[in-house]
């Protein structure tokens, strides 16, 4: 990890602005960032660890606790509760039969809801990982988790050279 954080960092002019591209780096290494990991991130860079802190704590990117294997992030906002994401929400708990904030026990899904993913054009907006999946209903959103499901138990060649230990959980 510092390898990585160290060339990310030597891009930047101030080590402060690399905190950001340090803290992906960390994430996807350890799956979440807990504190001894952002005490390395703040270490490895030469910046003041509440700097660190307080960007892994306000950006929903970030997660200073463990998620599930699918990270589900339904948009909260104004666009997207027009859109009735609140049905959508109380679906989803529903189906994978946690509140929002909680994981399933099988640690497959973490629920969220966030205060804005900026793509009000694809109301209701739901983030899983890196990907957006707009003009949400509940036939797309159980269509959707089907699919993750079965992506869970159907590893890739490549998914299997680079398995990770029993429990551990990367954002995807």
């Amino acid at each position: 990890m510092r390898e990585k954080i160290e060339e990310a960092a030597a891009r930047y002019p101030d080590q402060r602005s690399a905190i950001m591209p340090a803290l992906r780096i960390a994430q996807t290494e350890h799956g979440h960032l807990p504190g001894p990991v952002l005490e390395e991130v703040a270490n490895i860079l030469g910046v003041e660890r509440i700097w660190v802190y307080e960007l892994a704590t306000f950006y929903t990117l970030f997660h200073t606790e463990p998620v599930g294997m699918f990270h589900l992030q339904l948009c909260d906002n104004v666009s997207c509760m027009l859109c009735r994401s609140e049905d959508l929400l109380r679906h989803l708990e529903e189906v994978l039969g946690i509140k929002k904030g909680e994981t399933t026990p099988d640690r497959l899904f973490t629920l969220s809801t966030v205060e804005c993913l900026g793509a009000c054009e694809m109301a209701p907006v739901m983030q899983v990982g890196d990907d957006y999946h707009g003009d949400l209903d509940i036939a797309r959103i159980d269509a959707l988790l089907d699919r993750l499901r079965t992506e869970a138990r159907q590893p890739t060649g490549a998914d299997l050279a680079l398995a990770a230990p029993p429990g551990d959980y990367r954002h995807v």
